[in-house]
């Protein structure tokens, strides 16, 4: 029997990779379905808004595992945006979620939440690529280092994270949060920063997808996901050791 998968935001980039990619190696194991704003061709969609919790619950019934990808990844929408469907929008996922009875909560989070660090040394030569400034064997910034959100954006990861670890331990839920680096059309980086924090499509969905068959021993699990970056600066170790993450691309080439 097929696992139901349910993916919010499944029209935008690394949903349209994810879609692509079951579709193409696992489809015999998963049956998806979308939660989105307009219809993604091909697979049952519902139509809703994050934020009006009963038009999206229906989408969510029957459900195993839930992608939750949806979000507004910019200051430049706006408090309003962000507010709705980062922070409402998320919590009425959870909710959700745990109304149905489904098993796994998948949140992508974001490196965001520890950019900040980037404003401090070796870190900040290292995104501005002063690579002659930066000392060999850097600390890597891991899970369980404190947050810097680097804006409203990053913040409101923070907040997720806490929401999911929240219903983890409250509601029975598993939850994964995987946070990705950058990703973008292109499918590659474009500037010193993006060096450092690069995602590719296939490595975030290679992430995503371990994610949905992860034996987990733990009601919440947070990982780091890059590709293999020279100058990365966060620690993977974790996602190798327990999620099995092996990137398979590089911002170096």
């Amino acid at each position: 029997m097929n696992e139901k998968v349910l993916v919010t935001g499944m029209s935008g980039l690394i949903g349209t990779a994810l879609l692509n990619e079951i579709g193409r190696e696992v489809e015999s194991n998963y049956a998806l379905s979308a939660l989105n704003r307009r219809v993604v061709g091909g697979i049952p969609t519902t139509q809703a808004d994050l934020a009006d919790f009963d038009a999206m619950c229906v989408a969510f019934e029957g459900i195993d595992t839930v992608v939750h990808l949806a979000a507004v990844i910019h200051d430049g929408a706006g408090w309003e945006a962000l507010l709705e469907t980062n922070v409402v929008g998320t919590r009425n996922v959870f909710e959700a979620a745990v109304n149905a009875g489904v098993k796994r909560v998948i949140f992508t989070s974001s490196g965001a939440t520890v950019a900040g660090w980037e404003k401090v040394e070796p870190y900040s030569s290292l995104v501005s690529g002063r690579y002659e400034q930066v000392p060999d064997n850097i600390p890597l910034i891991n899970e369980s280092m404190a947050t810097r959100p680097v804006n409203i954006y990053a913040s409101t990861k923070v907040w997720g994270e806490s929401i999911a670890r929240h219903y983890a331990d409250n509601h029975g839920l598993e939850v994964i949060s995987l946070r990705i680096g950058f990703a973008n059309k292109a499918d590659k980086p474009e500037n010193p920063r993006q060096m450092s924090v690069w995602n590719s499509h296939r490595d975030v969905v290679q992430a995503i997808i371990l994610s949905m068959n992860h034996q987990m021993t733990a009601r919440y699990e947070c990982f780091f996901i890059l590709s293999d970056n020279k100058y990365g600066y966060r620690d993977l170790s974790r996602a190798k050791s327990i999620l099995g993450f092996r990137p398979r691309d590089s911002a170096d080439g």
